[in-house]
């Protein structure tokens, strides 16, 4: 057996959509996929429920998720970094 066997796990680059509670967001990603018949490129966006332990995250955010074991009924995910703050509106 090889040394590495664990899996990698998914890291994802998202937009902080809402926040949905104490240490809890929920995050978008949008992605293209080609349409099986036509073959142009449609939008999709997929909303993932996300772990933020330290409640550092706004709603605007674009930050850098990862899988991880099931922490809640919905939430597989945990915030890994924060790669862009939301612009500040006045």
């Amino acid at each position: 057996m090889s040394e590495n066997t664990r899996k990698s796990r998914k890291v994802i680059v998202g937009e902080v959509t809402s926040r949905s509670g104490d240490k809890s967001i929920k995050v978008t990603y949008f992605y293209k996929i080609p349409h099986p018949q036509y073959h142009k490129e449609i939008r999709r966006k997929t909303v993932l429920h996300v772990h933020d332990e330290k409640n550092e995250c706004a709603v605007g955010d674009k930050v850098e998720i990862a899988e991880t074991r099931p922490l809640s009924k919905l939430k597989r995910f945990r915030v890994v970094s924060i790669i862009a703050k939301a612009p500040v509106s006045a």
